[in-house]
């Protein structure tokens, strides 16, 4: 492997344990979204056939997670510098880094703005001040980025406190959801109201994770061996993620709402409910913090060592634009941007797994952009966008809608076999 970007490396020192990892994935997927996309299954499937689709989505993220984050292990580096090699230095650091620093300052904007709309509501519910969103949106935005700015350790810490918490709280809710309910027979006598199909409910699946599996280099590239990477992947989200979107699912039978935050204030308990909020959005934003930070300070040129200057303007635009409230605005471009984020794994995966076969010595990032796998990325992208739904959200690409299986997955795989074939048509030296 070349030297350039050896700012990013990690060196043997700073390597953690696996479980550390796991705990950074665990945190992230257990958040309010992911409870909403439980309550999207649960409204569209029986329960046994949502578990079914919820293991055979994240069964799909995991898998080529481990690609990419091995990748990371193996070069110690993040995913937008990694994609220079399929890509070319420049091409790695302005389309890459670009897109992944706009997707994780938008969704950091999201939830700090649902996170403080919703502390709003609960404080004056629980016969607190009523203060306004914007405020609650900037003084959690500022907690959650200046967490992310102590990097690694400060992720790996605040998942050590917040996710044991978390996972009492949300089997509490749910127990008290379904004794209160009647739950037994709601589940056992359950029709779905709004039928989806079996592949419908596996793209939703996939495409709550998309992103991170995505950014799984940024993490694992701390892990100390291939091993770790797999077994941080696999434990940090699977068990997580069937748990979270079962307890949406549940809720959204039994209720009819997949808040858990709603549930426990209704069942008059907001004091855990506020706790449930708080600690989900924390530790899913600290990511989208920490990844968007480190692909800006790629962007910017700037190294590791400087990254948490970026992190902290990540966080502080994501956090204005919570404030301000245009943030619904951005929710369509923000859907393009996470069909636009896999395809490029497809072309790493293939620089690295097919044409280095793996082998680290073999990996190198080539200089300038390199047009096979610009190309590559972008036909995978535009594939990705047809069959995943994204067109829809635009009048002017509508008629280019075309649905098929998992767009995300497709964007992939599209992106991948294109830039073998490209290679081999165009050969020339790394």
């Amino acid at each position: 492997m070349n030297e350039k970007k050896s700012g990013f490396l990690i060196p043997e020192n700073q390597r953690q344990n696996w479980w550390s990892i796991a705990l950074v994935w665990i945190g992230a997927m257990i958040c309010v979204s992911c409870l909403m996309v439980g309550g999207v299954l649960g409204s569209g499937l029986t329960l046994g056939r949502c578990v079914l689709a919820i293991l055979i989505g994240y069964g799909i993220v995991c898998f080529y997670m481990c690609f990419v984050g091995i990748q990371g292990c193996d070069t110690g580096l993040p995913t937008a510098v990694m994609a220079g090699g399929a890509l070319g230095e420049i091409g790695g650091k302005y389309v890459v880094s670009a897109i992944l620093a706009l997707a994780c300052i938008g969704w950091f904007g999201i939830q700090a703005a649902v996170c403080g709309a919703s502390f709003a509501s609960m404080l004056a519910a629980m016969g607190g001040p009523e203060l306004p969103v914007w405020i609650c949106s900037v003084v959690w935005g500022i907690i959650m980025v200046t967490t992310a700015c102590f990097g690694f350790k400060g992720l790996k810490w605040l998942n050590y406190i917040a996710v044991p918490l978390l996972i009492i709280v949300l089997i509490y809710g749910m127990v008290v959801a379904y004794t209160s309910n009647n739950g037994f027979d709601a589940i056992t006598n359950y029709v779905p109201v709004a039928p989806i199909s079996f592949v419908a409910a596996i793209s939703t699946t996939v495409g709550s994770f998309a992103v991170g599996g995505s950014l799984a280099a940024d993490y694992c590239r701390f892990a100390k061996n291939r091993g770790d990477v797999i077994k941080s992947s696999v434990v940090g989200v699977l068990p997580s993620g069937l748990l979270i979107l079962v307890i949406g699912a549940v809720l959204s039978i039994v209720t009819g709402q997949y808040d858990i935050t709603v549930v426990l204030t209704a069942a008059g308990v907001p004091a855990i409910g506020l706790v449930a909020l708080i600690a989900a959005t924390w530790t899913t934003n600290v990511t989208n913090a920490y990844s968007g930070g480190l692909s800006l300070s790629i962007l910017l040129g700037l190294d590791e060592k400087r990254s948490r200057v970026c992190t902290w303007i990540a966080g502080f635009v994501g956090t204005i634009l919570a404030a301000v409230g245009i943030m619904d605005q951005f929710q369509t471009f923000l859907s393009l941007l996470c069909a636009l984020v896999p395809p490029f794994v497809g072309v790493i995966i293939a620089d690295y797994w097919i044409l280095c076969r793996g082998h680290k010595e073999k990996f190198v990032i080539r200089d300038g952009v390199y047009i096979p796998g610009l190309v590559a990325f972008l036909v995978g992208a535009f594939v990705a966008c047809m069959t995943g739904g994204t067109f829809s959200y635009f009048a002017a690409t509508a008629f280019l809608n075309v649905p098929f299986f998992i767009g995300p997955i497709n964007g992939i795989v599209v992106s991948m076999v294109l830039y073998v074939i490209l290679v081999k048509l165009v050969p020339g030296k790394k």
